[in-house]
């Protein structure tokens, strides 16, 4: 007799409770369970088997009382070792899925019932519309719901993802440090961590920052989740209700609405070819203004950079008026060209308050990030960090600073630079293929975007809404402008798809634009007699 059939006879006068379920006499046919392994996946053998038992289990394919085959035979019917499969019944049954009884076997658990009341619903006596804050109904945060909008079921390229694509993120070298953190940190990898950060990571933070130039000390930084909330930590520390706030005419939407949120009435500073003007800034000496905000490299939206001699100015003028400058510097080390990078202002005055992340450069899912501060600044963002969010994850600070000590971070950004150069390439090769001469823009030699500068008469929004029915997703500048007008343009990231996508993408941006001015063309002459 098989050891199938032996089972069988078996589990007919079993019985197996599960909570205060009683299942009896269930059939059982374990002569082929259907699993099946893939040597060739990166994903381990034993994990394939719990995901696939899993899999059944909710699906009742594996029903409540199901006895597992006994682990070497499931072992011989999968052709592997036998203790990858009783690794992943230890996994099952630690997750709760199934139940081991010395002498009988191994049986899947009765599956709890969701529960059968509804939620409640609203009474509707609230009266939230007067409860929100004036700060929560700002135009600007509302932006990204109008022109975030991603078309399901349909082939879409999507230019405005500040993110690396799937294949650049490094998944396997992050999953090594997660599991050496976790073997070798055990329980204090998971619990609190201090709220300016573990010292392991603003060490090796800082020796990351002086070889690219910004010399800090660990003492100087705190380790924020994500620079967003380095930036919301400094508007927060720094800003009054109705407190003038100092901006490029269009930057990061992110700074719009955090600085909105704080009470900051937001100033828009015009700038040249060099950065900000300085004789535009010179006017807000004795004004109280908080803050200058500007992203020295790769600009966002723009993707344009501060000269040297500009910085120098920008230095000197906080100095003399007492404005602090908060210097973004998301693009850190995503040089294309190869070309020097000017001093961070940092590097030029210990007073700039200096926002970092590795968002773009390494995985925006880590959600670290920092802030160099002087000391009387620190202390005081310090206390607003321990009682927003009692510390950033430590088990995410660990992994990060495992990724920084082995030396990943070099390497990674060895293989994912050369990409972004050919995603950009790819991007302006089409552009010039396809786009109208009207259109202007420079092949940036930092970070991932690109910026093309619209006619004047050409609306940003029309071509937003133009590109979505051809199948292609641009930024308009009305996302970024702290104005009601800004200067007409798109925003295109090309980080977040590949070569082959983004030339697609660009033939679809290019037929938009000629579309609209081959559209504005016909209008100006007379009546429009077809419409796009």
């Amino acid at each position: 007799m098989t050891w199938s059939t032996l089972d069988q006879q078996k589990s007919r006068d079993w019985s197996f409770r599960t909570g205060e379920r009683l299942v009896k006499d269930v059939p059982i046919d374990m002569r082929n369970t259907g699993l099946s392994l893939d040597p060739s996946s990166a994903e381990p053998l034993y994990k394939q088997i719990f995901d696939q038992v899993v899999a059944r289990i909710k699906s009742r394919t594996f029903p409540a009382g199901h006895r597992l085959p006994p682990t070497r035979a499931l072992a011989d019917e999968l052709s592997t070792h036998r203790n990858t499969v009783v690794r992943a019944y230890t996994d099952l049954e630690a997750a709760g899925f199934v139940a081991s009884t010395v002498g009988r076997g191994t049986f899947v658990v009765a599956l709890p019932e969701p529960p059968a009341n509804a939620p409640p619903k609203p009474a509707g006596a609230m009266p939230w519309a007067s409860l929100l804050s004036t700060a929560s109904d700002a135009e600007a945060l509302r932006r990204l719901d109008r022109f975030g909008r991603t078309p399901q079921g349909r082939d879409v390229v999507n230019l405005t993802r500040m993110q690396p694509s799937a294949d650049l993120l490094p998944a396997d070298l992050i999953r090594r440090c997660a599991e050496h953190v976790l073997r070798t940190e055990g329980a204090k990898a998971l619990a609190y961590a201090p709220p300016e950060g573990l010292p392991r990571l603003r060490a090796l933070v800082a020796q990351d920052l002086a070889n690219t130039g910004v010399p800090v000390t660990p003492d100087d930084l705190v380790i924020t989740t994500g620079s967003q909330q380095g930036l919301d930590l400094v508007a927060r520390a720094l800003v009054n209700p109705g407190d003038v706030f100092l901006v490029d005419p269009m930057t990061y939407t992110g700074a719009i609405n955090l600085l909105t949120l704080a009470g900051a009435r937001l100033v828009a500073i015009p700038s040249d070819a060099e950065g900000p003007e300085m004789q535009s800034l010179s006017r807000y000496r004795g004004t109280g203004a908080k803050g200058l905000y500007l992203m020295p490299n790769c600009r966002n939206p723009t993707g344009e950079s501060v000269s040297p001699a500009r910085r120098r100015a920008l230095v000197a003028w906080s100095r003399d008026t007492g404005i602090p400058l908060v210097e973004d510097d998301y693009g850190a080390d995503l040089s294309l060209s190869g070309a020097a990078v000017p001093p961070a202002l940092r590097a030029l005055d210990g007073d700039v308050l200096h926002l970092g992340t590795f968002s773009k450069k390494l995985a925006p899912a880590l959600r670290v990030g920092f802030l160099v501060a002087p000391p009387q600044v620190r202390s005081t963002v310090i206390s607003i960090k321990r009682a927003m969010d009692l510390g950033t994850s430590a088990l995410l600070q660990h992994v990060l600073a495992e990724f920084l000590e082995r030396g990943y971070l070099r390497a990674h950004l060895h293989h994912t630079l050369p990409e972004y150069r050919a995603r950009r390439d790819a991007l302006d090769r089409a552009l010039r293929e396809h786009a109208p001469p009207s259109v202007k823009w420079t092949v940036p030699d930092r970070g991932v975007v690109m910026w093309l500068s619209l006619p004047r008469d050409v609306d940003p929004v029309a071509v937003f809404e133009e590109g979505l029915k051809r199948g292609v997703i641009v930024s308009p500048s009305n996302v970024f402008g702290v104005d009601a007008r800004p200067s007409p343009g798109v925003r295109l990231a090309f980080c977040g798809e590949p070569p082959k996508r983004l030339a697609e993408g660009g033939k679809r941006v290019g037929e938009t634009l000629r579309a609209l001015i081959k559209h504005r063309s016909r209008s100006a002459e007379g009546p429009a007699i077809e419409s796009v």
